[in-house]
This record gives structure tokens, sequence and C-alpha cells, in this order.
């Protein structure tokens, strides 16, 4: 075998490896994107099936029960800007709002 030869089986071989490698790496990018995938699939099917406004209309929240968590949410509110005085209708009108956000949607 010439010199020459030899360096052209080597290289031969050489670039039937380097293309060998890329194809396993191709396929490990393939299987981790496929992985990636099912995981976002997954979070995403968690967030839909948890209780939506529709359900939650169901939960049969008594009117005693909405004034209840109304008031309490506007202590909060209350509490949060320090009882200042003068917002007391503004924090029970948010939350008010927010209350039957959560209850109805």
């Amino acid at each position: 075998m010439t010199p020459s030869s030899k360096k052209k089986t080597a290289t031969k071989k050489a670039s039937s490896e380097k293309a060998a490698r890329k194809k396993v790496i191709k396929k490990k990018a393939a299987k981790a994107r496929k992985t990636a995938a099912k995981k976002v699939a997954k979070k995403t099917t968690k967030k839909t099936t948890k209780t939506s406004g529709a359900d939650a209309s169901l939960l049969k929240i008594s009117p005693e029960e909405r004034w209840k968590m109304i008031a309490v949410a506007a202590y909060h509110k209350a509490e949060k800007r320090g009882f200042a005085a003068g917002g007391d209708v503004q924090d029970w009108d948010e939350a008010e709002k927010e209350v039957d956000k959560l209850i109805y949607g």
C-alpha cells in the first residue's frame, strides 16, 4: 500500500466516523426534543384540567361566605396600605371584584 492510499483510507475512515457521530448526536437531540415536548404537553394538560370558571360556580358558595371572603380581602387591602383613611370603599370594591372573579371565573 502506498502512503497516499493509506492517507485516503484514513481520511475515508475519519469522515465515516464523523458522520456516525453526527447521526448519534442528531438522534440524541431528537429524543431530547420529544422529551421536552412531552413535558410541556403534560404541564399544559395539568393546567387545563384544573377547576375552570364554570366548574368553580358549582362550589355553591353562600352569600354569607362570599361576604366573609370579600371582608377578609378588603381588610388585607387596607392593611397593605397602612389603614389610611378614605380608601375603604375602594378596598371593598376591588375585593368584591377579585372574589367574584375567583368564584365565577
